[in-house]
């Protein structure tokens, strides 16, 4: 993840914001949840450096979706930002997930980037109609709107979100400066996505701390964290973080979906491992998470 990326962190303050003004309010409509549901995971699965500590050794590349659902329990899944998938993949991976697996498809570029938001043409009932075939597997879409989106087209992202079907989960990532300008803009936007009930991608990347804006919508939000290398810092941050999330708990969240990113993402299990460690510790809060190989470790990772 490019995006926000710094080459010299010594002098970014990564403190967690206060929370942003109306998230009590809109963890509170949520009311008394049934069940505090944590989910962390990673970009993707395709990573054969993982085998051997993340998945068992000598895992096959055709069994990676099947060994980092039961590892993980949700995805980031980009590979839905590039293309739509066909009923027959996306039937393949609700197979091979585990009970309990949700999938966080991205929208894709062709309805993210083009300059009607998808409105204009099928591609939102075409993704729509593909993507709900996940059933009890799928978690939350995202849109993450392009750079160059900007608060000018508040009116077409309310567009959009009206075209959604209101039976598939969806969260926005907004990206552009103008978004962030002032309290009153932002109280702005992120209740018209609380009047329609949709959630909010939070980001904490080092060098755009305007996008960790710390406003959640719905009983439900996405969190996408970019890590350093395991610098000491990310450590520290996510324990602020579970910090956080405890209290947001405490106040009527129930959903959290936890995407941990690093370089090449080669170490993101890492993180997500330690993640689980610290969030695992609070018994009201239904999740799990990696358990990874040792390379002094003697015995055998399987499958099942």
């Amino acid at each position: 993840m490019k995006f926000g990326k710094v080459e010299d962190i010594s002098r970014v303050d990564f403190s967690l914001p206060p929370d942003a003004a109306g998230t009590v309010e809109s963890l509170q409509q949520n009311g008394e949840p049934e069940q505090l549901n944590f989910y962390t995971g990673c970009t993707g699965w395709s990573m054969k450096e993982w085998v051997g500590k993340v998945y068992p050794p000598g895992t096959k590349t055709s069994d990676f979706l099947k060994a980092y659902t039961r590892q993980f329990n949700t995805i980031e899944l980009n590979t839905t930002h590039y293309r739509i998938p066909s009923l027959s993949t996306i039937q393949r991976w609700y197979r091979e997930a585990a009970a309990g697996f949700r999938f966080c498809p991205k929208v894709p570029q062709s309805i993210s980037h083009s300059r009607d938001l998808g409105l204009n043409g099928d591609q939102i009932v075409a993704f729509c109609d593909v993507i709900e075939m996940l059933d009890d597997k799928l978690g939350s879409c995202f849109v993450q709107l392009p750079p160059y989106f900007g608060i000018d087209r508040l009116g077409l992202l309310e567009r959009f979100i009206q075209r959604w079907p209101t039976n598939i989960p969806l969260a926005v990532e907004l990206r552009h400066e103008s978004w962030f300008e002032t309290a009153a803009i932002q109280r702005r936007v992120f209740d018209m996505l609380a009047n329609y009930g949709v959630s909010t991608v939070i980001t904490d990347v080092a060098g755009r701390r305007d996008v960790l804006h710390m406003r959640a919508t719905t009983g439900t939000t996405l969190i996408r964290f970019v890590g350093n290398g395991l610098h000491e810092s990310d450590y520290s941050r996510i324990d602020e973080w579970v910090l956080r999330l405890r209290q947001w708990f405490e106040e009527g969240l129930s959903n959290v979906y936890f995407f941990t990113h690093e370089p090449d993402n080669i170490l993101a299990p890492e993180l997500a491992a330690y993640l689980y460690r610290q969030i695992q510790s609070d018994n009201r809060i239904h999740t799990r998470g990696p358990q990874l190989r040792d390379d002094d470790q003697t015995e055998q990772m399987t499958l099942f």
